[in-house]
């Protein structure tokens, strides 16, 4: 239950304090006073668009503070704290939303900062608000089967969404077997190419990093007389053997002296005895590396068959790398993924036979399911009608009745049906669409009736939101239907809160709680305050039904019918009790 909504700096609005009771509310004043501004609020707290134009000029940011009771255990209850909120010790939820003119909007849910998108998330759980734009709405085909199917109750709408993921993916299916059917030839061609390429890799069949191996071989093989005189001095310098170039001094000798005098030494200091073991060890090295070193030098000689043979493989290597990658590692690596790629090209058919068996069996089951909606909106219609109808009769509409069609229609996301509302507004007339034969006024008395067949079904199926708003939803009703109105409105507040904004008096007499919104000049302009908004009873509220009735103040008239309107709303809630 809405509690009570503090607004500051909206619109005409520069703070004002809303309460708000249980039962019928009526929020009545002058055209231009403030009272849409409570709508805007209300739809900032529930998760609505912000319109930085909307903030009072001169003001830095508008601020909505809204307090709404809501029951410890329920989905709101559960939501609020997965978003890290707290509900006060009273259970009332405390829900801000704050709108900059520059910049972005705040929005915090019980205490914490959150996305506004979470407020949104508990609209339909908290307040169901509804305005003139709702009877626009209601013409339009898609808001008339939306609303035959909340009439049918959360199994159905349970079913509609699994239908509704069935036939998302009936698509996504379709759309895969056109493409893979689309794309044959072009796959068979692909498959081709790769294949072709495939078998000269496998016909090459190259060895990881055979190209690196092969340019080893022939830098070697290239350069034989180059690499011969360099060994031969260098075998020279570590052991001067059989390759003899000069009598110089050799590495080796050189070792073996130091080795020598140092093996002295330690015979006077034992302490030099590593040293000696060291230098014996590195005339090992120096002998070993002159024996592989005369090795190499010895197995050098000119081949320019296998040099021929290695420029060759070298060449065919590369001819491959440049078509596939950029070396020996590269090629096989695309191959690798190349034949993945042609097991998925020639399992194509394959998979449009599953793709399309897949989509029969989903087939079948989008019948079924259709065929479940179909009588369940059948069912739901023809409730609602009789519903709505006898609704219509207690609004000053006796002998209207409403109709609801539902017939076949082309396969959609929403199911095989094209659902219309039609009106006869009098026996003996033709039934004829809302969106093309009904007034304003019959719109207003239609989607009222509407709503509370909505409410009463979201009641028995235990989701009924705690509030409903009506802004103006009397528009273009008078007289005695305007009395009607008010105790429907009256009724539907036994089992809901309901808080209403209207201009007929009618209407307001009916009401548990009277607010007026009032607006101040000063030098800072129009603007409502604190104390233009007011709680009035007795006296005042009578001055104030009267004010709506004859549009002004003091007609002894309108005062005594305004007295007269308000005993009629008396007994009626006396009787309703």
């Amino acid at each position: 239950m809405l509690e009570e909504i503090t607004i500051e700096n909206l619109g005409v609005i520069g703070r004002a304090q809303i309460p708000f009771g249980r039962g019928l509310t009526v929020v009545t004043g002058e055209t231009g006073a403030g009272k849409t501004m409570l709508l805007t609020g209300l739809s900032l707290l529930m998760g609505g668009k912000a319109d930085q134009g909307r903030v009072r000029a001169g003001a830095e940011r508008a601020t909505v503070e809204g307090r709404v009771l809501v029951d410890a255990g329920s989905a709101v209850a559960e939501r609020v704290t997965e978003a890290g909120g707290e509900l006060d010790d009273d259970g009332s939820l405390v829900i801000v939303r704050t709108v900059a003119s520059q910049g972005r909007s705040r929005s915090h849910l019980g205490g914490r900062s959150v996305p506004v998108g979470v407020l949104a998330e508990l609209a339909d759980d908290l307040v169901t608000v509804h305005g003139q734009s709702d009877q626009l709405r209601l013409r339009a085909p898609s808001q008339q089967r939306a609303t035959v199917d909340a009439v049918a109750g959360p199994d159905h709408l349970a079913l509609l969404g699994r239908y509704r993921e069935a036939w998302q993916r009936h698509v996504e299916l379709d759309a895969q077997i056109a493409e893979l059917v689309e794309r044959r030839a072009e796959r068979e061609r692909e498959a081709a190419a790769l294949r072709t390429a495939l078998a000269e890799v496998e016909r090459v069949a190259p060895q990881p990093g055979e190209d690196q191996e092969l340019d080893a071989v022939i830098a070697r093989l290239g350069h034989v007389e180059e690499l011969r005189g360099h060994t031969a001095l260098a075998h020279a310098a570590l052991t001067g053997d059989e390759l003899g170039v000069d009598d110089a001094p050799t590495a080796a000798a050189l070792v073996e002296e130091a080795r020598r005098e140092l093996e002295a030494a330690a015979r006077v200091d034992p302490g030099l005895e590593p040293f000696v073991v060291r230098a014996a060890e590195i005339g090992y090295l120096v002998a070993e590396v002159g024996a592989d070193v005369s090795g190499y030098a010895h197995g050098l000689a000119a081949d320019p068959a296998s040099l021929e043979s290695a420029h060759a493989r070298r060449a065919e290597l590369g001819t491959l790398a440049r078509a596939h990658g950029t070396d020996v590692d590269g090629v096989l690596a695309w191959a690798s993924e190349a034949g993945l790629r042609l097991l998925d090209l020639d399992s194509g058919d394959e998979r449009v036979a599953g793709l399309q068996a897949e989509s029969e069996r989903l087939g079948a089951l989008l019948d079924d399911l259709a065929a479940q909606i179909t009588r369940n909106r059948s069912d739901a219609g023809a409730a609602m009608a009789q519903a709505v109808t006898a609704e219509l009769a207690g609004l000053a509409m006796a002998g209207a009745e409403l109709e609801v069609t539902v017939e076949p229609a082309e396969p959609a996301v929403h199911g095989r049906d094209a659902v219309t509302i039609l009106l006869r507004p009098h026996p003996g007339a033709p039934p004829t669409p809302l969106g093309k034969g009904a007034s304003g006024g019959e719109l207003s008395r239609v989607m009222l009736a509407v709503e509370v067949v909505l409410a009463q079904a979201a009641q028995r199926a235990g989701a009924a939101p705690a509030t409903f708003v009506f802004d103006e939803v009397d528009a273009g009703v008078g007289g005695r239907a305007a009395l009607e109105v008010g105790a429907r409105l009256a009724a539907l507040a036994r089992t809901a809160q309901v808080v209403v904004v209207t201009h007929l008096a009618q209407v307001a007499a009916y009401a548990d709680h009277h607010l007026v919104v009032t607006k101040s000049s000063d030098a800072a302009g129009d603007v409502v305050t604190q104390s233009d908004v007011r709680v009035v009873v007795d006296e005042e509220r009578v001055a104030e039904l009267a004010r709506m009735l004859s549009g002004q103040d003091g007609s002894d008239a309108a005062l005594t019918h305004a007295a007269e309107l308000l005993e009629l709303g008396a007994q009626a809630r006396i009787s309703a009790a």
